[in-house]
């Protein structure tokens, strides 16, 4: 499902490469009171009306289902629009569902990555992300991130692929430069007209 705000962060030939979440378990983990609520909640309700012989007022509890269900919904909502975000230039968090915080890394910036995995996250594949950079925020880390070592082998892939692009375009804005090079020493005498041409050519095959 195409998320339109995160579109909207993306600049110019910026595409989305991983969305991941904060594992399961720390959903888990913030509605486990509301789900502990709603089994009293049916249990209790439940007991009234086989004592009251069915009094439909009784049933009427069972609207106090909606509070800790709307209390689930609202901490999914919060669980899902927390993501860790790698594109082909950097690694953004974002935060929030109408106030948005929004953090990002760039990956010609990162200078470290750093993983820590507990037993248990090796067994249920989840784990905390460190990203060291030259930034002025230093550390930008990841808690409970679910498959970290999928997030961390695509953020670094893009990292070396966005290094192996800076380089080329380096290497094309000096090309200029050698064909002048090359043609003075045409003019010198110390290439001939062929070689010239053969490497010029060469060259600009590259650009």
């Amino acid at each position: 499902m195409k998320d339109a705000y995160l579109n909207r962060l993306l600049g110019e030939r910026e595409t989305v490469l991983l969305i991941a979440h904060q594992h399961w378990f720390r959903l888990l983990q913030s509605i486990l009171v509301e789900i502990i609520l709603a089994i009293l909640t049916v249990v209790f309700v439940s007991i009234l009306w086989v004592v009251w012989a069915g009094n439909p007022l009784v049933a009427t509890g069972y609207l106090l289902l909606l509070i800790p269900l709307a209390s689930t919904a609202r901490d999914f909502i919060l669980w899902y629009n927390h993501k860790y975000v790698v594109t082909n230039r950097r690694v953004i968090q974002v935060f929030g569902v109408i106030n948005k915080n929004i953090t990002d890394s760039s990956l010609e910036k990162v200078n470290d990555v750093k993983m820590d995995q507990s037993f248990w996250g090796r067994l249920f594949d989840f784990g905390d992300v460190e990203i060291l950079t030259a930034s002025e925020l230093g550390v930008n880390r990841f808690t409970t991130i679910g498959n970290p070592i999928r997030f961390k082998t695509i953020m670094l892939n893009a990292k070396l692929k966005l290094e192996d692009s800076d380089s080329g375009i380096a290497g094309h804005s000096n090309i200029p430069a050698l064909i002048q090079q090359l043609d003075q020493f045409r003019k010198e005498g110390i290439l001939t007209e062929e070689e010239f041409s053969t490497k010029k050519a060469e060259l600009l095959a590259r650009l």
